[in-house]
């Protein structure tokens, strides 16, 4: 019997789901490769003063726009003749340490205020809530750049300023997870008990909503990096002598067409670590969340 489909249509339809499948086996794989990069990532970070051959401010003027390829610089030199994996391996570290606070930092405010909305309701809860609209309405981008062009580039302004970023997440979440805790009956059984609600939160709530918290900083991690490289490809992030992935990037651009090593560097580090984050947060998403399963 002839289908009722056109000849065409079965082989996409055929591809399509070979595609689909294909990702499904190598899922394990390609997180198993994610989770490995974070490790080598974080290593190194860790021993980025020891395993750095050379510092990053230390010139070989002889060896300018070396190519890759080299013993003496395995990643080539950048305009003035420094080391780009001694570089790197320092961007890396100030990176990740940029990225790692201001997640953190994001995260636990974000988690307050939607715990104090939870908790107070009525105008707390309203003002907490007018206070993300505007957060998620705002354009962060301009917000910093203005920000560090009025009050100048330094680490902790920066920091603090990449952790106002996405705690509106964080809010809504906290708020929403304290709520159906405390409709399920287990929060007000403690609070009957004579807990205080700063024991009934951290004791008790918060261990319970902490998979779902920890899932969105796999989402905001990555976001970060992003946005503190954009920051210092335009000159208002970290600032020279002190090296970041972005501002290898920023650097490297006028170099381009004759040494693009120097910023292809930098520009994949961001790629793969990202990547490797969000791989890994839709991983545990699909472990952590029950109704997936």
């Amino acid at each position: 019997m002839a289908s009722i489909y056109p000849a065409t249509t079965q082989p996409n339809a055929r591809q399509r789901a070979g595609f689909l499948s294909s990702i499904r086996r190598n899922l394990p794989l390609s997180v198993g490769l994610g989770i490995l990069w974070l490790v080598a990532m974080v290593l190194v970070a860790i021993f980025a003063d020891r395993i750095r051959p050379y510092g990053i401010t230390q010139m070989d003027l002889t060896s300018r726009l070396a190519p890759p390829g080299m013993l003496k610089h395995l990643l080539g030199t950048d305009e003035l003749g420094r080391d780009v994996l001694s570089r790197l391996i320092q961007s890396i570290r100030l990176s990740l340490v940029i990225a790692f606070g201001a997640t953190l930092l994001s995260a636990v405010f974000g988690t307050a205020l939607g715990f104090a909305a939870a908790q107070f309701r009525g105008l707390v809860e309203h003002l907490v809530l007018a206070l993300a609209d505007f957060q998620a309405a705002l354009p962060f981008l301009i917000m910093s750049l203005a920000v560090l062009a009025f009050f100048g580039s330094s680490m902790v302004l920066l920091v603090c300023l990449m952790g106002f970023y996405g705690w509106e997440r964080y809010a809504r979440i906290a708020r929403g997870l304290a709520i159906s805790a405390g409709a399920q009956g287990y929060a007000a059984s403690v609070v009957q008990l004579g807990a205080t609600p700063a024991r009934v939160y951290l004791r008790h709530i918060l261990p319970n909503v902490a998979s779902t918290l920890i899932v969105s900083m796999t989402l905001t991690f990555p976001e970060i990096i992003l946005m503190e490289s954009g920051l210092s490809f335009l000159g208002l992030g970290v600032q020279p002598p002190a090296t970041s992935l972005g501002n290898m990037v920023g650097f490297g651009r006028e170099y381009l067409t004759r040494a693009p090593w120097i910023m292809l560097a930098p520009a994949a580090v961001i790629m793969l670590t990202t990547l490797s984050i969000s791989l890994v947060g839709d991983w545990l998403r699909d472990r952590l969340d029950p109704t997936v399963r």
